[in-house]
């Protein structure tokens, strides 16, 4: 279901005001969630999720700018170094705390620091192509002196023993006094003395000093501290009292180590905090280049360029696409601002009207946040403060409101914020409602908008808004076209003419009888019409309705191929197609005890088989409820003689019906 809008507006930077629920209806998110994807890094990836749209006619100017020249890079060569940025601004937040960073911080900030390096090469012979975002790279610093101490002094995600002589020393001492220790140990598990005391002949640790398993009864015949029991209680890990002394000695050396080691990370903490502006500088310009190249990616991905900007109302879009559509996307051009600020796009349901209108919103959104549009050259947009939109039929639970009077709370919300920096979206305006009333209040809406100066897009299927705007200076009509020959919407945009309505001509197509359309011509119209009496059975006609059948068929055949089909029962009125003759005909009455039913095809009645027909448009669909299906089934003799019966007997009435 369309989302609908609710009235509820946010300030955004630069004075832009905009619709809080717009992003979402003209799936301006979802195209910031596709762009986000091309990025590398965290970072990047939520600055474009926050974008936002600006208002600065030279800043938007300058962002499209530079995602030309970022394309341009591109082209060159794809692979930008950036991806040494994540993690990196994170880090940045433990300095100037008292806190040393940890080896694996500091391990970061180096990559970080080489990416810097490969940033600055990447950019050096780009200054032709990009001189602009390729002087960027001058704003960052390599830090060789710092990136070279950390990777002296961190290998392998930990403090290297050359990382300051004492610790080296310190280390030295460690190994031979650990070496020692073990030694001793291992004396203690093979000697006799011990041996029958045992649960085995192995040295573990505990708690990081040495012990010996015991078993549990011979507790006591070995002198020291029991560190630690078994799962099963039956062994007692002991630290036999003679290696005390030399495990304590350990330890103070394990303790001058870890100071050691504090002491020189905190030593290249004081170098990270000394470079704190520059490294806060080069990572802001690195975000920067991966959202910058985020964008010059999605402009390759949707065929996207620059387009012209103008604060005059002036839009001009040549082949413009959605650019979530892909391949689907049908390309239209407009052009609106010089004589006329409003456009009215008339034409059948699902014919691309609101997508349209949406498409024009959206590439507005797009280009005022700094990201290229598919468009062709020669195309041009406005720079508008407000984008308010009123599309779809959704009801608001929360007020219980009906969908007409949550549209009318949502248009008197647009009216009020509406001023000469608007561009509104309306998609089927005044409807939900008695058509002739719907249609007065949307022309009195229409033009009171644009006596607010707004630029203005609005769908409808009423005909007489097509009128309104004829008769309207600043008004434009335009249609979406549709093929008569197929039964199918083009989804092209015609500008300068209205829509013709096509539901008459559709519904003699598919075997209305002529009759009908003619009497629904005069309700509709209060004039008589004749209709051509088109041959219907022509060999060109049959095919393209019997295609229609397949197209509209082909998924529910495929399901049944291979099964049994169950018979379809028809009512009176239903349009059915008679698959022995591709003919189209309406049901008249049936079935009778064989499954045959009588169909009227061609103004004659037949009798056929139900395995013979498929149900092509149901009754429910073609005609209301209290429908007389007299004035299809029976002659206009017939007719008059049942109406005279009605009133009176009458001697010698004679009504044939089919048998």
């Amino acid at each position: 279901m369309t989302l609908f809008i609710t009235a509820f507006f946010i300030k955004l930077s630069g004075g832009t005001t905009l619709n809080k629920q717009t992003f979402q209806v003209l799936d301006f998110l979802k195209v910031k969630e596709t762009v986000s994807a091309y990025a590398l890094t965290a970072e990047g990836r939520r600055r474009i999720v926050e974008l936002v749209p600006s208002i600065n006619l030279k800043q938007i100017e300058a962002m499209l700018g530079e995602v030309t020249e970022a394309v341009e890079i591109l082209k060159k060569s794809a692979s930008v170094p950036v991806h040494g940025l994540d993690g990196v601004e994170l880090l940045m937040t433990s300095l100037n705390k008292g806190v040393a960073l940890r080896p694996d911080q500091l391990t970061k900030l180096a990559e970080f620091l080489d990416c810097c390096g490969k940033m600055r090469r990447y950019m050096s012979d780009k200054e032709f192509i990009g001189p602009r975002i390729s002087s960027y790279v001058n704003t960052i610093e390599e830090l060789p002196e710092l990136g070279a101490e950390i990777i002296r002094c961190i290998r392998n995600g930990q403090v290297d023993d050359y990382a300051s002589k004492e610790l080296l020393s310190i280390r030295k001492q460690l190994s031979i006094q650990k070496e020692r220790l073990n030694e001793k140990m291992q004396q203690m598990v093979r000697s006799n003395k011990y041996k029958l005391y045992l649960q085995e002949s192995v040295v573990s640790q505990r708690h990081g000093r040495f012990v010996i398993p015991v078993k549990k009864e011979y507790r006591n015949k070995i002198k020291g501290a029991v560190l630690d029991t078994s799962a099963s209680g039956s062994t007692v890990f002991i630290e036999p009292e003679e290696i005390a002394v030399y495990q304590e000695q350990h330890e103070w050396m394990v303790a001058e180590e870890e100071a050691e080691i504090h002491k020189i990370l905190l030593f290249l903490t004081g170098l990270v905090e000394s470079k704190e502006p520059q490294l806060r500088l080069s990572i802001e310009t690195m975000i920067h280049y991966d959202v910058l190249f985020a964008k010059a990616k999605h402009s390759r991905h949707v065929n996207g360029r620059t387009v012209a900007l103008n604060e005059t109302h002036y839009i001009h879009l040549v082949e413009a696409r959605h650019p979530l559509l892909g391949d689907k996307a049908c390309p239209f051009t407009l052009e609106l601002g010089r004589q006329e600020n409003a456009l009215v796009i008339t034409g059948p349901n699902t014919g691309g009207k609101t997508v349209s209108i949406k498409t024009v919103g959206l590439l507005t959104l797009m280009a005022q946040s700094g990201l290229h549009v598919p468009v062709a050259e020669g195309s041009s947009l406005s720079i508008f403060q407000k984008v308010l939109v009123d599309i779809g039929d959704g009801q608001s639970i929360i007020d219980n409101l009906s969908t007409f009077s949550s549209r009318i709370v949502n248009i008197i919300e647009i009216l009020k914020e509406t001023n000469d920096n608007s561009l509104v979206l309306l998609d089927e305006l005044g409807s939900g409602t008695d058509p002739r009333e719907g249609m007065g209040l949307a022309a009195a809406i229409l033009e009171q908008l644009y006596d607010k100066g707004a630029t203005l897009l609005a769908t409808t299927h009423y005909s007489e808004i097509k009128e309104f705007a004829d008769n309207h200076s600043g008004f434009l009509n335009g249609s979406m076209e549709f093929d008569l020959e197929t039964l199918r919407p083009t989804y092209k945009l015609i500008i300068g003419k209205g829509g013709e309505s096509q539901a008459f001509a559709i519904a003699l197509k598919l075997g209305i009888h002529l009759k009908i359309i003619e009497k629904a011509h005069l309700i509709t119209y209060k004039e008589n019409k004749e209709y051509p009496l088109e041959e219907i059975d022509t060999v060109e006609k049959r095919e393209i309705e019997k295609q229609i059948i397949i197209n509209r068929h082909q998924r529910r055949e495929k399901k049944v191929e291979s099964a049994t089909p169950k018979l379809q029962k028809f009512i009176q009125g239903d349009n059915v197609l008679l698959t022995n003759t591709d003919e189209f005909g309406i049901v008249y009455k049936g079935p009778d005890e064989k499954g045959n039913y009588v169909v009227q095809v061609k103004g004659e009645k037949i009798s056929i088989n139900q395995k013979r027909m498929k149900l092509y448009i149901p009754a429910r669909e073609l005609y209301p409820e209290d429908y007389d299906f007299d004035i299809i089934f029976e002659s206009k003799e017939n007719r008059k003689k049942n109406s005279l019966l009605s009133r009176k007997h009458e001697e010698g009435i004679v009504i044939e019906h089919f048998e």
